[in-house]
């Protein structure tokens, strides 16, 4: 049985304390761990520095979203890093892949898919379709697949775990920082849920400091964003998916409050 761990949007410096903080404790319990990396430093984007602090404190592999570009080092880097990849439906030219397979011990093979939605998102390709294809070619070679699904509208989410299921290991939302309480396992075997959450800062609006929001709303003038300091949370899932046939056993939301004080 292979245990995977899908860490959920990591924003900021707050979101990376959460991380190697549950991470210290927590790593040995998995055989992989991924996290979506696309707010990770500064609370948009990810940097080389990052992605290598975020490696060393045992991440094993990196998903994006749609901040992949805000940070322009990427560029420089991204061709080069076969743990990270971008969503899969970005123009054919675009730097980057958008899915990977990863040998683990044992000879067990992972596939991980990213995945970019299109309602009130960019409009990229269709994620069902480009989606098809890599599941199609990854199955050749492993049947434990995850999918990484960076989109807005909880019914496109929901559509696209109904279309992979008993084809993929897991379909994880992620993008709205917002932990769902819907994790279960579709009847062919596939794992759902709408959004694995955020790492960051606990008192905050989706990791932003939460006075600079309301003062957005408030005034509708521009307002700069920072990331909020304080409490932590760490937001998560658990899986585990049985080797032979890639069907999902076991699906756990995990979410932890951590106190600033245990991460200074």
């Amino acid at each position: 049985m292979l245990k995977v761990l899908m860490i959920g949007d990591i924003v900021g410096r707050p979101g990376r304390k959460a991380t190697k903080y549950f991470l210290n404790a927590h790593a040995k319990n998995y055989d992989f761990i991924i996290a979506n990396g696309e707010n990770a430093a500064g609370g948009t984007g990810i940097t080389l520095e990052i992605f290598r602090e975020l490696y060393d404190a045992s991440v094993d592999f990196f998903t994006m979203g749609n901040h992949v570009w805000d940070k322009k080092e990427i560029y420089q880097f991204i061709e080069h890093e076969p743990a990270l990849i971008r969503p899969a439906n970005y123009p054919p030219d675009t730097p980057g892949k958008g899915s990977a397979v990863v040998k683990l011990p044992g000879n067990i093979k992972v596939g991980i898919v990213n995945l970019s939605g299109r309602v009130y998102m960019p409009p990229l390709d269709c994620p069902f379709r480009t989606g098809d294809a890599l599941v199609e070619k990854i199955r050749r070679e492993t049947p434990i697949i995850i999918v990484d699904f960076h989109a807005e509208a909880t019914s496109e989410k929901m559509a696209l775990g109904w279309y992979f299921d008993g084809r993929v290991s897991a379909v994880l939302g992620t993008h709205t920082h917002i932990q769902t309480a819907d994790e279960r396992i579709l009847p062919e075997g596939t794992g759902y849920i709408t959004d694995v959450g955020m790492t960051g800062p606990y008192n905050s609006v989706l990791g932003v400091d939460k006075d600079l929001i309301i003062k957005k709303f408030l005034s509708q003038l521009p307002v700069r964003f920072e990331v909020a300091d304080g409490d932590l949370q760490f937001n998560g899932v658990s899986l585990q998916i049985d080797e032979k046939t890639g069907k999902c056993l076991q699906i756990n939301r995990i979410q932890e409050i951590i106190p600033a004080k245990m991460c200074r």
